[in-house]
C-alpha cells in the first residue's frame, strides 16, 4: 500500500522494535496524529484466540471512565411504559412496530440500536439488515434488556462493544486525540483488564500477544502491556 507522506514523516517518528510504556506511547499517538480534525484514538489487541471455538469468541460491552469522545445516537425498540422510560432517558429515536418498519425500508440515522426482549421477534426479520451493520441487538452487550434506561445512560457515556474478529483479534474505540495522556491510559487500562478478566481457560500460550494503538489514519504504536498491568 502507498503511503502518504504525512504518513511517512509520522512513522519515522517511530522506533518499531520497542514497545512503549503507557503514557510514553500516548504521548507520541497525540504528537504523530497529522490530520486536521479530533482523531479517534484506536486500540488493537492481538491475541491468542481461535474464534471457531464458541468460548473463545469473546463479546461484550464496558464503559469506559472517559468515554470516547462521541455521543452515539440511540434507538430503542419499546413499546408501553418501556418507551416512556427510553425517552426519559435520552434516547433519540423510540418506537416499536413503525419504527421496524421504517427500518426495514433502509433508515438508519443512528449508531446504537436497544430493545426489550418482547421485541426481539418482530426484530429477527431484519437479523439480515442489521447482522452485517452490527446493529443487531444483543444479550451479551447488554442492548436487549428490560432495563432500557440504565442501556440508554450508559451508552450515551461512553459504553463501547467488543468482539474478537476473525483472526482473534479486537480492535476498540478508546478516545480522542484532544484526551489527555491520563484519560487515554485510564480508558486503555479499563478494556485491558476486562480482556483479562475474562481470558478463555481453553487457551494455552501467551493470551496477550500484542497491543497496538493509532489514530486515525495515523501509524500505530506498540504498546508495552507490563506497563499495564504495572498500574493500579
Amino acid at each position: 500500500m502507498k503511503r502518504g507522506k504525512k504518513y511517512l514523516e509520522a512513522a519515522k517518528l517511530i522506533d518499531r522494535s520497542k514497545k512503549y510504556a503507557v503514557d510514553e506511547a500516548f504521548d507520541l499517538v497525540k504528537k504523530i496524529s497529522f490530520v486536521k480534525f479530533d482523531a479517534t484514538v484506536e486500540v488493537a489487541f492481538r491475541l491468542n484466540l481461535d474464534p471457531r471455538k464458541a468460548e473463545q469468541n469473546l463479546r461484550g460491552a464496558i464503559v469506559l471512565p472517559h468515554g470516547t469522545g462521541k455521543v452515539s445516537r440511540v434507538v430503542v425498540i419499546a413499546q408501553g411504559e418501556k418507551a416512556k422510560e427510553a425517552e426519559a432517558a435520552g434516547a433519540d429515536h423510540v418506537g416499536a412496530a413503525e419504527l421496524i418498519q421504517k427500518i426495514a425500508g433502509g433508515w438508519f440515522d443512528f449508531d446504537v440500536m436497544v430493545a426489550t426482549p418482547d421485541m426481539m421477534g418482530q426484530l429477527g426479520k431484519l437479523g439480515r439488515i442489521l447482522g452485517p451493520k452490527g446493529l443487531m441487538p444483543n444479550p451479551k452487550t447488554g442492548t436487549v434488556t428490560m432495563d432500557v434506561e440504565k442501556a440508554v445512560h450508559e451508552i450515551k457515556n461512553g459504553k463501547i462493544e467488543y468482539r474478537t474478529d476473525k483472526v482473534g483479534n479486537i480492535h476498540a474505540p478508546i478516545g480522542r486525540v484532544s484526551f489527555s495522556v491520563e484519560q487515554l491510559r485510564e480508558n486503555v487500562k479499563t478494556l485491558f483488564d476486562q480482556l483479562m478478566r475474562i481470558k478463555p481457560t481453553t487457551v494455552k500460550g501467551t493470551y496477550m500477544k500484542s497491543v497496538t494503538v493509532s489514530s486515525s489514519m495515523s501509524p500505530g504504536v506498540h504498546l508495552d502491556e507490563d506497563s499495564l498491568r504495572a498500574r493500579v
